[in-house]
């Protein structure tokens, strides 16, 4: 299959040893690998796949590749391949080693440095073959180049076959098969989604770019072939398709100057959210950078101008940014030679210069769509004054409820059981479904350290709602004056009271929707706490299991036979009264503490938000206005539910 993967390509500049440049020796990577590739968790894991594949995506933003296949073979071993110029295999003159063996061998050794193997990348660094390689148990490489294909092979980052020439080939391009080292990763089991979504997400940003994945692992046999040729605009389609569109036409604007180019493609939605995703050199930048910044100004300066020009806004009224925003999807991709990265995780973008690219270019562009599209101009303005309007209604919300607790006397909620330490970093706080757990939990707290406070019914479902709602929501207002820290852009993580916000429901239907609830809450209005990992899930014991003055706890279905079988003893004919524990209010305080609150002893479960886009769609889709992709997420996920109550 590798034969048909690569091809012939054009010739336009070769890409020879002269243009790879070493800047220092490989060292320390085994030692810190937390240092190149981020952690040696799941996502390091990973990470290896995207320095591998970021490689063959600089080829085709070079205008040499146009197919880059990505295959989970047995034993978790990737295989990557593209159809490039192939890796320099000639003699590098500051090593006197074959270029190959330099990249793969030597850190911050590549193309990418101003020696004119690529104009615009990704992989600025350099350290991407040669960490792979460090961090590998082996790895093979073959280039097809020159009519030959060379090949050579590594252990933990040493050479173990010196370059040689292997067979004959009419096509170019790279294969690179290595196997993630278990003395370095705490797992190295390869999860097929997480690629194909990152995978996925590259097609949409390179426009034509052939992307294949597969997992041929036993019992896989998963297959994904994706080509898009309307890129990013395809991209904010696919992000909305479970979400009802205000205007049909997705906007595009693209452009460029000097050896910079943007192009940005949005669509507004009926929802109360924003989702901007941001990239650069094809690097998602999750806390934005210049790019975003340019758009946002650019945005809200057209917006407030047309709706001058029109007469939808009167004498000086204005709308804000945020205004702006509400219900907007946008995919923002830049492009350019020097690209500034704040840190090695390349999370923000600091080119200045970018920022006046993207505010020019979207300004011109959306003004003229704006004039030529006059339905869709009202549509939008009109979304970002009825989201005004509620702003100043969640303002005027927000100032009753200072008002009124400054009258009570107290800003704390009265359901609330504080703690006595103070320092946040010390403290965790119980939001308890039902007054009857509520009292269990205080009973079995330590006070010192645990605040505790009781919720009752169902909450509002705030992916359907605005601020002004959550505001005056009886069930969501004592959360808010609780946590201490604000909501929505007022939002200050300094200021929150407690730095565990532990959710403890039910293990039922209604404790899992409970759950959901405060989730899209925290989500929507205060995502720095999931994005912070300040937010988990107590894990309540299953059953209880009794022989004779023996007591013990089981968490799983699993979990319960092994501990039955332990305390039937070798004569298996002891007996064991197994109950199901129905509900936290059912445990007396005592119960509550041993198995759900001792932090000696408890599970919990941290949420974190480690893909936005995905955090999105399973909101949207779990508690949003449609109907059908919900029914359609229950049937595909039903079989995986375990220890539901009906």
């Amino acid at each position: 299959m590798a034969e048909q993967e690569l091809s012939s390509t054009m010739v336009e500049h070769e890409y020879g040893a002269s243009e790879i440049q070493v800047l220092e020796g490989l060292e320390a990577v085994r030692k810190r690998p937390g240092m190149y590739i981020g952690s040696t968790s799941s996502s390091g894991l990973h990470h290896l796949v995207y320095e591998i594949v970021d490689n063959a995506i600089d080829e085709a933003l070079a205008g040499y590749c146009d197919h880059i296949t990505v295959t989970i073979l047995e034993g978790d071993v990737i295989k990557v391949t593209d159809n490039g110029r192939g890796i320099p295999v000639d003699i590098q003159q500051q090593t006197g080693k074959p270029a190959l063996e330099v990249v793969y061998t030597i850190l911050h050794a590549g193309g990418k440095f101003g020696g004119g193997g690529y104009k615009v990348s990704g992989g600025l660094h350099g350290v991407g073959a040669s960490v792979v390689n460090a961090l590998s148990e082996w790895l093979e490489v073959r280039v097809h180049k020159n009519g030959s294909i060379y090949e050579m092979k590594f252990a933990r980052g040493d050479v173990a076959q010196e370059m040689k020439i292997v067979g004959t080939t009419d096509l170019t391009g790279t294969e690179v098969i290595f196997k993630p080292d278990s003395e370095i990763f705490e797992d190295t089991v390869y999860d097929y989604e997480i690629l194909h979504k990152r995978m996925r997400e590259q097609a949409f940003l390179n426009a034509g770019l052939h992307i294949t994945t597969t997992d041929s692992r036993p019992e896989q046999d998963k297959f994904d072939d994706m080509c898009y040729k309307g890129g990013i605009r395809e991209f904010v389609t696919y992000i909305n398709r479970n979400k009802t569109p205000l205007h049909e036409q997705v906007i595009y604007v693209c452009g460029e100057r000097d050896d910079s180019m943007a192009e940005i493609a949005l669509q507004y939605n009926d929802s109360y959210n924003e989702l901007i995703l941001s990239f650069a050199n094809n690097i998602h930048t999750p806390e934005g950078g210049m790019h975003e910044t340019g758009f946002k100004s650019a945005l809200t300066r057209v917006l407030n101008a047309y709706g001058q020009k029109t007469g939808l806004l009167k004498n000086d009224d204005k709308v804000s940014g945020e205004d702006c925003r509400e219900g907007l999807t946008v995919v923002i991709s830049v492009k350019l030679t020097e690209a500034q990265f704040e840190g090695q995780t390349k999370a923000k973008l600091g080119n200045s210069e970018i920022r006046t690219l993207v505010d020019s270019l979207f300004s011109e562009k959306l003004a003229i769509f704006l004039e030529e599209n006059p339905s869709v101009g009202r549509t939008i303005l009109e979304k970002a004054l009825t989201a005004s309007r509620a702003r100043e209604a969640a303002r005027r919300a927000r100032e009753n409820i200072r008002r009124k607790t400054a009258l009570d006397g107290s800003t704390l909620p009265g359901k609330l059981a504080d703690c006595n330490e103070r320092d946040p970093k010390l403290t965790e706080i119980y939001i308890v479904e039902g007054d009857s757990a509520g009292g269990s939990a205080k009973g079995g707290r330590d006070a010192r350290f645990q605040a505790i406070l009781p919720l009752w019914g169902k909450m509002l479902n705030v992916e359907k709602a605005r601020a002004d709602k959550v505001y005056g929501n009886d069930k969501l207002t004592p959360v808010i004056t609780a946590l201490g820290a604000g909501l929505g852009d007022e939002f200050d993580v300094l200021k929150l009271r407690y730095h565990k916000i532990i959710i403890m429901a039910d293990a039922d239907v209604d404790g899992a929707h409970i759950r959901t609830l405060l989730l899209t809450f925290f989500f929507r209005f205060m995502r720095p706490l999931v994005e912070g990992g300040y937010v988990y899930t107590a894990v309540p014991p299953l059953y209880k299991l009794v022989r004779g003055k023996t007591i013990r706890y089981a968490y799983s279905d699993p979990e319960r036979d092994q501990i039955s079988a332990e305390m039937r003893g070798e004569d298996g004919k002891g007996k064991v009264e197994i109950s199901r524990n129905k509900g936290l209010g059912e445990m007396d305080p005592h119960e509550l503490w041993e198995t759900t609150m001792d932090p000696e002893h408890r599970i919990l479960k941290r949420f974190d938000l480690s893909d936005a886009v995905a955090a999105d769609e399973a909101f949207t889709i779990l508690m949003g206005e449609k109907v059908e992709p919900r029914k359609a997420f229950i049937e595909e996920n039903a079989k995986y539910v375990v220890n539901l109550d009906i």
